[in-house]
Parts: C-alpha cells; structure tokens; sequence
C-alpha cells in the first residue's frame, strides 16, 4: 500500500519491512472484526502476526496509530467491492442484484460480526473525533455510490423525475446498516434481508410504469 512506504517513524520501509506491517495490520483487522476493538490488544495482535515487541512498536508505537489504518484497510477493501456492485447500477433489477450480493456475503458467517465499517463506527464514533469523521466519509462515499446509481435510474426514465435520489440512498443505506446490525444479534439474515427489501419497494413506488403495468427497465442487461 503507498501511504504505508514510510512507518510511524518516518523511516523509509525495505520490502521486507512493508510485509511486516501488512502483516501486523491484517492480523489486527480481523482481530478487531471479530471480537472489537476493545478487547483487542497489542500484545494479542504481535502474537498472531509473529512479530517481536520491537518491530510491532517500530510500525505501531501505540493502539491509536493501529486502529487509524485498520478503518482505513477495511474501509478501502469495502468500498472496492460497493464500487464494483454499484458502478453500474441503473435498473430495479440491478438494485436487487446488490442487495443479494450483500446479503449472500453476510451469510457466510449467518450474519455474524457485522459489516467490516459499522462494526467500527458502533465503537469509535464516541472514542475517537478524528476516527468518526473519517468513518462518516467513507459512508458518504458508500451512500454516494447508491446515489449516482439512483440517479442514474431517475434521468433515464426508470424512477419519476420527483424521486430524490440523495434521500433514496439513505433509506437505503440506514436499511443495509440496520439490517447488519440485526442479523448480527440474531445470527439470521432474515432481518436484514427484510429491511432491505422495505428500502428497496420504497425506491420501487418512484418506479415509472411501463405500458404492461409494471415497473420500467432499460433491458435485460441493465445492471
């Protein structure tokens, strides 16, 4: 990764120094997604990587430094696979394909842990200023996907000119949020594939009618 050349320091890092910190970053990523940051520690994150209390100091001198660039890792890699979901969107039909992408994906694990980003807003939005803000954009950025794909659906006919694809978005997105929250207690997707689906016939009642009575699409192909 570019913005990690350097370690904490401001040494200049050797390839072999890059991988140790990929290391120590990955192992505390899926630390903190699994049992939170909390209860996530140093000392648990060294011995999981098999790195020396030197080299985790010299790449990590405290907790904080590490939490900064997991929300980054997770926010990076999350909105890597929304961007590819959603670059496209421009239909009904390709607004229900991501909704069964994300709810296939949380039934992996039947909804456990969460979503990778939430999951660290939940525990740092009250810890930690600088964290919240740059969880609150990456949620924009998340959200702003939704919304270029709603308006999308709305400048070529496919919702009414009235829906507000900004609002839409939101809806959608408070649902997606939701949703994880509540499978991850029940251990069941059900709900949020329910919420989703709340969110996605909301969206539906903007839908332009086609000529049959049914909901306009731009064909087949449309994603």
């Amino acid at each position: 990764m570019a913005e990690q050349a350097r370690d904490k320091n401001g040494s200049r890092l050797t390839e072999r120094g890059r991988a140790t910190q990929e290391r120590i970053l990955r192992a505390a990523a899926d630390m903190m997604y699994v049992k939170g940051v909390s209860l996530t520690t140093l000392d648990e994150v060294r011995a999981v990587s098999g790195t020396s209390k030197s080299q985790l100091y010299r790449h990590y001198p405290d907790k904080d430094a590490l939490v900064r660039d997991v929300v980054a890792l997770q926010a990076a890699e999350l909105l890597e696979r929304q961007y590819q979901l959603l670059r496209r969107l421009s239909s009904l039909r390709g607004l229900e394909r991501w909704r069964n992408a994300v709810i296939e994906n949380n039934a992996l694990r039947n909804g456990a842990y969460g979503c990778p980003l939430g999951s660290l807003a939940s525990e740092l939005a009250d810890q930690d200023e600088e964290a919240r803000q740059t969880i609150a954009r990456h949620f924009g950025t998340w959200e702003g996907l939704l919304e270029a794909g709603l308006s999308r659906m709305r400048d070529s006919g496919v919702l009414r000119a009235d829906a507000d694809a900004a609002e839409l978005a939101t809806g959608l997105m408070a649902a997606l949020q939701g949703g994880y929250l509540l499978a991850q207690t029940a251990r069941d997707v059900k709900p949020m594939r329910i919420a989703l689906d709340m969110a996605i016939g909301h969206v539906k009642a903007y839908a332009v009618p086609s000529e049959d009575g049914n909901p306009a699409e731009e064909g087949a192909s449309g994603r």
